[in-house]
């Protein structure tokens, strides 16, 4: 059964809402919109388009080709459905935090939190690089279990879609028994911050259930504001910087690498790994952060 890709239909209702969010912005004086930040933001949307177009037939074709040995038939049924659903937000899950965790996936995520503003605009700044870095693995045992590869590629359209609206600075909270289930913007801002509280947390898709069963879940506060970006932001709008510094870093890294060790340090180590262990890692950040905070306690 062939399934349409609900990202093609949502295209039209992602403006409206920008525009709204525009307006609703000057008017409640929340949040900030950037006009260089928003433009690059939307051309590095359209490139994520582009290379779907290029690369779509490979993740597809892989997804086959584990269809073919599955370990179970599963029928196009609602109970499976229902399981796709936690599965397909599970392997999101683990592909967020390892895109966070393992510095060759970082290079394909980074782009995304690159923008010093969090709005709308912020959700379509999506990967160039994401499908030739092999960031869709994490999938593959859902086809492996017996879920049609197009209800997986259509379940993961439903996420993206869902995580559009919590781009934004304009809603608060929502109800306390929704932000116990459910993403949120609340949720969301204190992933895209780069408060040392805040740093690698927050790694749900469309439930926010993962991070409080593997302890990766922090709560945004009033006393420590979201600060957006990277740890060292770019201080740029090219498109092309976006997409590929973080590649280049890794190159040069690469050619001053010393051993095997470095080797893989820089590849698969957290990003800001360092031979001698002095990097600028999360973990240390946060370790520095806490230790300044007890001094001053």
């Amino acid at each position: 059964m062939t399934l349409p890709n609900p990202i093609d239909y949502a295209v039209p209702g992602f403006v409206l809402l920008i525009l709204l969010e525009i307006v609703g912005t000057r008017i409640r004086r929340r949040g900030e919109f950037d006009a260089g930040d928003a433009a690059s933001s939307l051309v590095m949307g359209l490139g994520n388009l582009i290379q779907g177009l290029i690369t779509g037939g490979m993740v597809y074709g892989a997804m086959i080709l584990v269809y073919r040995i599955r370990l179970f038939d599963l029928p196009w049924a609602w109970w499976v459905w229902g399981l796709l659903f936690l599965g397909d937000d599970l392997a999101y899950y683990w592909f967020h935090r390892l895109s966070h965790e393992r510095r060759i996936w970082w290079a394909a995520h980074v782009n995304h939190h690159s923008s010093q503003h969090y709005n709308l605009t912020t959700a379509l700044r999506q990967t160039w690089t994401g499908p030739l870095a092999l960031t869709w693995i994490v999938w593959l045992p859902l086809p492996l279990l017996g879920f049609p590869p197009e209800m997986v590629l259509f379940q993961q359209g439903i996420s993206l879609l869902y995580q559009f609206w919590i781009h934004t600075e304009l809603i608060d909270r929502m109800p306390a028994p929704f932000e116990a289930v459910f993403n949120t913007p609340s949720h969301h801002r204190v992933h895209h911050a780069t408060n040392p509280r805040y740093l690698d947390s927050n790694y749900a898709g469309i439930l926010i259930i993962w991070d409080r069963l593997f302890g990766t879940y922090v709560p945004e506060t009033a006393e420590d504001p979201c600060r957006y970006g990277i740890v060292r932001n770019l201080g740029s709008f090219n498109p092309l910087k976006i997409a590929f510094h973080e590649w280049l870093a890794i190159i040069r890294d690469l050619r001053g690498a010393h051993s095997r060790r470095e080797i893989l340090g820089y590849l698969f180590g957290p990003p800001g790994w360092r031979p001698n262990g002095h990097g600028r890692t999360s973990a240390a950040i946060r370790a520095e952060w806490q230790t300044s905070r007890e001094g001053t306690g």
